[in-house]
């Protein structure tokens, strides 16, 4: 039932970015700013500059609208794999798995959708913006952040990082629902955490190159577009700046990709005990 899937998705998808907020924010300014020396040391001046509520940043604009987005991404996915394999969700889990290209298609397809049919670059560049202020004298909240991007930058200062969060997201949605089909069941079984690693290590270096044509516009150093972002990034700090925010990525990974999951399936069983 795709409206099903869709609240399940939509409760899911905001449990998980609770979740692994605090770990994202702390991603963002590592890969965005380069006055951190490390995780550390960026978690102690956070803290220390802005207490808790510092890793907490942007998070209500990405909580209000990931319940949306995710509700799609899951449905869309879905659907797409039950037009790939002529089946249903039902027959997947009575033992009829999808194959692995059929589960990259779909994957695929639903990163398209996220990462373009929805728009969804104006709401990451309002959480990557918001995230990386460390005092609130530029952006009160996200309302005022659109404000203030729609009037120095224009609309199209919304869609900035755009080409890089597509690049980044419709590939890297195939591998992230590889282990969500063979994990599905062992998380309802055994509680068992899927794996993110693969995903984000695939991911990474889009994911910098986002976060930091994202932060160009306030204040941060100029890019004029994807390429000119890499070979910049190259030349001052070498190919591992591409890897900044890694470890992060895959340790939120776990928890959220599990939370995601597990709650998704649970919410499915209950709506739909009989599938």
């Amino acid at each position: 039932m795709p409206f099903l899937e869709f609240i399940a998705g939509s409760i899911s998808g905001a449990v998980g970015l609770a979740v692994g907020h605090p770990l994202d924010t702390v991603k963002v300014r590592l890969q965005a700013q380069s006055e951190y020396k490390g995780i550390f040391h960026c978690v102690a001046k956070t803290y220390s500059n802005e207490g808790v509520r510092g890793f907490f940043r942007g998070m209500a604009f990405p909580v209000l609208t990931t319940g949306i987005i995710n509700s799609v991404v899951f449905g869309s996915y879905s659907n797409a794999l039950d037009y790939l394999t002529q089946s249903r969700h039902s027959d997947r889990s009575e033992g009829k798995p999808a194959s692995a290209a059929h589960v990259f298609t779909a994957g695929c397809f639903s990163g398209l959708i996220f990462s373009q049919v929805l728009c969804s670059v104006p709401i990451d560049l309002v959480k990557v913006r918001l995230q990386g202020q460390t005092t609130a004298d530029r952006y009160r909240g996200p309302i005022h952040c659109v404000a203030v991007i729609l009037r120095e930058e224009g609309p199209r200062g919304l869609f900035r990082g755009g080409l890089a969060l597509a690049l980044r997201d419709i590939p890297c949605y195939g591998l992230y629902f590889l282990p969500y089909e063979v994990t599905r069941k062992a998380l309802t079984e055994s509680g068992k955490q899927p794996a993110g690693v693969v995903t984000w290590a695939f991911a990474n270096p889009m994911d910098v190159v986002k976060a930091r044509l994202q932060m160009s516009g306030a204040g941060g150093r100029e890019y004029r577009g994807v390429l000119h972002c890499i070979r910049v990034s190259i030349r001052e700090e070498g190919g591992r700046v591409f890897f900044k925010g890694l470890l992060l990525n895959s340790l939120r990974a776990f928890p959220v990709n599990a939370v995601t999951f597990l709650s998704y399936e649970s919410l499915m069983q209950i709506f739909c005990p009989l599938r």
